[in-house]
């Protein structure tokens, strides 16, 4: 099988980049590579992805800064011919910032760093992100956030619900959707929302980091693959 083409953006400020390449090339054997928030030639990848950090120290808000690199308007190019584009934490913070995926991301509800497991029940099967899951999966990925407080307005939140646009939700190990499996005060608990046309992902917990049983859960594998099957 031909080996798939996976962009991680990089912004002054992320950190989880390595994380997203090693588990793309050494654990799913496909082709990852850098790009820099400064370059506008990336077409010939077949997925992007916006790894987690603090793109530009947080300044202003969360992402407000890295949504005018360079890199944004052929990212915006790469979304409109319906490529698939994955926003991890920070990165599901720029796509919000840049109008791709609705919302915005606000302080936890706690107002402290959360660092943690996390589990998350999967809502719709039938996407880019989530075909090799069945829906009411439980999944265990972890969060490493101090703004992943899910918000938007009730008209937003009625359409994400109503168009099964929201993938996953933070649960019990049960897969109980309650208020103290929420780590963050998520607006019903959502942890992964995707867009209209269905090809851009954002979600706060790290998938990339429960790939390998050495790290508690393979289940961020899920994701990846789900991503992989529908890459001509």
């Amino acid at each position: 099988m031909q080996k798939k083409k996976f962009g991680i953006i990089i912004f002054p400020g992320t950190w989880s980049d390595k994380d997203c390449y090693y588990a793309i090339n050494n654990i799913l054997n496909n082709e990852a590579r850098y790009i820099w928030h400064k370059e506008t030639n990336i077409d010939d990848f077949d997925c992007l992805v916006l790894p987690g950090g603090f793109s530009y120290g947080d300044y202003l808000r969360p992402g407000a800064i890295a949504r005018f690199s360079p890199v944004m308007k052929e990212i915006i190019n790469f979304a409109k011919k319906g490529k698939p584009i994955i926003g991890i934490c920070n990165g599901f913070q720029i796509l919000c910032e840049a109008k791709l995926l609705p919302g915005i991301l606000l302080p936890n509800d706690v107002l402290e760093f959360r660092c943690t497991t996390t589990y998350l029940k999967v809502q719709n099967s039938n996407s880019i992100f989530t075909n090799e899951c069945n829906k009411n999966d439980i999944l265990n990925i972890p969060i490493s956030h101090g703004e992943g407080n899910y918000f938007a307005n009730e008209d937003t939140i009625k359409d994400l619900e109503e168009n099964k646009r929201i993938l996953f939700k933070y649960s019990s190990v049960s897969g109980n959707i309650t208020k103290s499996a929420n780590p963050n005060g998520s607006t019903n608990n959502i942890a992964g929302i995707i867009n209209k046309k269905g090809n851009i992902l954002g979600m706060m917990p790290h998938p990339e980091r429960s790939c390998e049983k050495s790290l508690g859960s393979e289940d961020g594998n899920l994701i990846f693959k789900s991503i992989m099957n529908n890459i001509i």
